[in-house]
């Protein structure tokens, strides 16, 4: 690994994409790819590869420093772990899914999916973060005339609303938000996530030993249906039973419907498949969709980032085994968006409790997402032309003649 202004120029451009992407809860793929193929010049696989570890290390530290905080105005950990119980096995489906989709489809098929999406997510979240800003003046300014009636002077209020939160309530004093990691983990769902983390991975590295659409080879990527299905039924029959309930969304969060439930976990492997085929995390779909769920933004963040965790560290270690890395590179480009991910999120808390505005939230992932449709498919475009001059072959592949 050799230092030059493409290395400090990638690690500048890959500092703000880890600190933006993970406030977000949207990973930052959309940078890293980009950066990593036009600044250092890596080819797509590698950098592809890459782009999962700088995801894998910002999520944890991401994941680390949102462990030790609470729900801003429940008593509850910031992340919500039936949410991710009920998404995150389905997401690990879906990446599968989606991966075997980025091998058959033509590149041009996947920028024009890409380019599409993103634009039309990156739209959706300015909207609510629009929606939400206005709900936050409308509160701030009923908070001051009630402190100018009670005798208080106005600039005296630090009233801050949860925006979309179930209560609408002030936020609890940021002190009393944090308690330490082991109260904040619910081990059951925790424990269950894990068994999903391992039983895939364990068939994702069985399944790159044996030959591509063998009989072994089918077999194993069915068994990932029961192992999701199975997790994500679990706690989709709980949520309807009211055994288990979605907190995070006050009381909302108790009563489901049949078709809620079946909805929630098509997004998911919607996500999955989108995360999959474009090489991203799946946050670009979970973080517009728990905040179209009614999830606050700052659960919202810290949710999706917690289910891209285990779905980035899982193609990480499947990377790794293919050797599509090189691994001083990785290694110095994921510690780069581990710091940015907790510089990023220390920042983005403080100006969140100063101000009294979580909608900095929804604009940093709209912000992200778009920054992203841009790169990404600017890219894309690019070697579309290139192909298109060269005369290449631009429509499906098979996958069974795929070469890993």
């Amino acid at each position: 690994m050799k230092f030059g202004w493409q290395i400090v120029l990638g690690s500048i451009v890959g500092f703000f994409g880890a600190a933006f992407g993970s406030v977000g809860g949207v990973g930052g793929g959309g940078i890293f790819v980009p950066m990593l193929s036009l600044i250092i010049g890596f080819d797509p696989k590698s950098a592809t590869a890459i782009s999962k570890c700088m995801i894998m290390g910002a999520a944890i530290s991401t994941v680390y420093y949102n462990l030790k905080l609470r729900h801003p105005t429940i008593d509850m950990p910031i992340i919500d772990y039936d949410l991710a119980l009920l998404i995150q096995p389905m997401l690990m489906l879906g990446i599968s899914i989606g991966v075997a989709f980025n091998v058959v489809f033509a590149d041009w098929m996947v920028t024009v999916l890409l380019i599409i999406l993103f634009i039309g997510t990156s739209t959706k979240a300015f909207l609510k973060g629009v929606e939400t800003w206005k709900k936050e003046t409308i509160m701030k300014k009923e908070a001051a005339k009630q402190m100018e009636s009670n005798g208080n002077s106005s600039a005296d209020v630090e009233y801050k609303p949860l925006p979309g939160g179930p209560t609408n309530g002030p936020l609890k004093d940021a002190k009393d938000c944090e308690v330490t990691v082991f109260e904040n983990v619910y081990w059951k769902e925790f424990g269950l996530l894990v068994f999903v983390w391992v039983a895939f991975l364990v068939l994702q590295i069985v399944k790159n030993h044996t030959a591509t659409c063998s009989t072994a080879y089918w077999v194993l990527n069915l068994l990932q249906i029961p192992v999701s299905l199975g997790v994500s039924g679990y706690e989709a029959i709980s949520l309807y039973k009211g055994r288990r309930i979605i907190a995070s969304k006050g009381e909302d969060g108790t009563s489901f419907r049949v078709f809620q439930l079946v909805s929630y976990c098509t997004f998911g492997v919607l996500a999955g498949i989108v995360g999959g085929l474009l090489g991203l995390g799946g946050g670009f779909i979970m973080g517009p969709l728990f905040l179209e769920l009614g999830v606050p933004p700052q659960v919202s963040s810290a949710t999706a980032t917690f289910a891209m965790t285990f779905s980035s560290s899982m193609s990480v270690v499947e990377y790794y085994l293919l050797k599509r890395f090189p691994v001083p590179y990785a290694l110095y480009f994921t510690a780069v968006a581990t710091v940015a991910a907790v510089i990023g999120q220390h920042v983005v808390r403080k100006m969140i409790i100063m101000l009294g505005r979580a909608s900095l939230i929804i604009f940093i992932l709209a912000f992200t997402i778009f920054v992203s449709a841009i790169s990404l498919g600017g890219v894309g475009i690019s070697n579309m032309i290139g192909k298109i001059h060269q005369g290449e072959y631009m429509g499906f592949e098979n996958l069974c003649k795929y070469d890993v």
